[in-house]
């Protein structure tokens, strides 16, 4: 049985795709795979049926020296979400040491305030006018 007579067609029109960084169907990766999911093909299509479109796929990868504009800006944002994480992994561990700091401070403030709250509820004591009043 031979291989529908578009599919190659459709193999190198979604190859074009991906090595000029516009995907429809994949993320651009500049793999077999991505290739496949791009031509809506099988991955076996690729590696048994056309193994000269894959091999002319990787001749075009090696040429342009590797990633396609997609990649890159995708490499970017992982190394941006990497420092992100890393921050925030920081501010966290800092954050953890001041939790027993805070902790001690609140039973001091409720210890204090437990301490006033005492002195409120003594009686009063006795008030002993300076003047003698006039009865």
């Amino acid at each position: 049985m031979s291989p529908a007579p578009d599919e190659r067609d459709r193999i190198r029109a979604a190859m074009q795709r991906i090595l000029t960084g516009r995907p429809e169907y994949s993320n651009g990766a500049l793999t077999v795979v991505a290739l496949a999911i791009e031509a809506q093909v099988p991955r076996n299509a690729l590696t048994q049926r056309h193994p000269d479109l894959r091999n002319e796929f990787y001749a075009h990868v090696r040429e342009r020296g590797g990633i396609t504009d997609t990649e890159a800006r995708l490499r970017a944002q992982i190394v941006k979400l990497k420092q992100t994480i890393a921050n925030k992994n920081e501010e966290l561990a800092r954050l953890r040491e001041d939790v027993p700091a805070l902790v001690r401070a609140l039973n001091q403030l409720t210890a204090e305030n437990e301490e006033l709250r005492q002195q409120l509820q003594l009686p009063s004591p006795s008030v002993v006018p300076l003047r003698p009043t006039a009865r």
